[in-house]
């Protein structure tokens, strides 16, 4: 992201490891299926269950699965500016969100029960006169109270002057 001048990063992150733990779970199951399917396929070929297949399918399609994960969070970053929102999502192709600070009317979090016992949530903003009301998310990311706190800052000028003491803040 290219900086105006006189702008700089308050906050920056991606979406937490924790965030990714769903997909992993519903991975699994899939990898457990192919193996299953695998183990059927062999038992029709060879007339035995071959392990062998199953184990290389069910280790193959995990890998795929945590490499999967894994790219698709790095791929998303999150930037709060002193003058804007941006989101970055894309490692091959890329997609780009952005708002100006002064835009931002709310920032509401939502938790769930598992995204509380991990730390994780999503910020939801609310932009002025955005026809996509609802779709400028920060989801996943590690404390979404820092998040908010961020926003504020930016939108109150206390990251420009100066004032707040932690600033800059970046998340992972």
């Amino acid at each position: 992201m290219d900086l105006s001048a006189g702008e700089s990063i308050i906050y920056q992150g991606h979406p937490s490891w924790r965030s990714t733990l769903g997909l992993y779970i519903k991975g699994l199951f899939l990898c457990a299926i192919l193996g299953a399917i695998a183990a059927g396929v062999s038992r029709i070929v060879e007339d035995e269950v071959k392990m062998a297949w199953v184990v290389v399918v069910f280790l193959v399609s995990f890998l795929l699965v945590v490499l999967f994960g894994y790219l698709k969070r790095i791929g998303t970053q999150y930037t709060i500016t002193t003058r804007r929102l941006h989101i970055r999502r894309g490692i091959l192709n890329r997609a780009t969100e952005e708002t100006r600070v002064e835009r931002i009317q709310n920032a509401n979090t939502t938790q769930s029960f598992l995204e509380r016992v991990l730390r994780v949530g999503t910020v939801d903003f609310d932009v002025a006169s955005d026809e996509r009301a609802g779709l400028f998310k920060f989801q996943g990311v590690e404390s979404p109270q820092e998040v908010v706190r961020a926003v504020d800052r930016a939108m109150t000028g206390e990251a420009r002057s100066g004032g707040d003491p932690a600033a800059p803040a970046t998340g992972v």
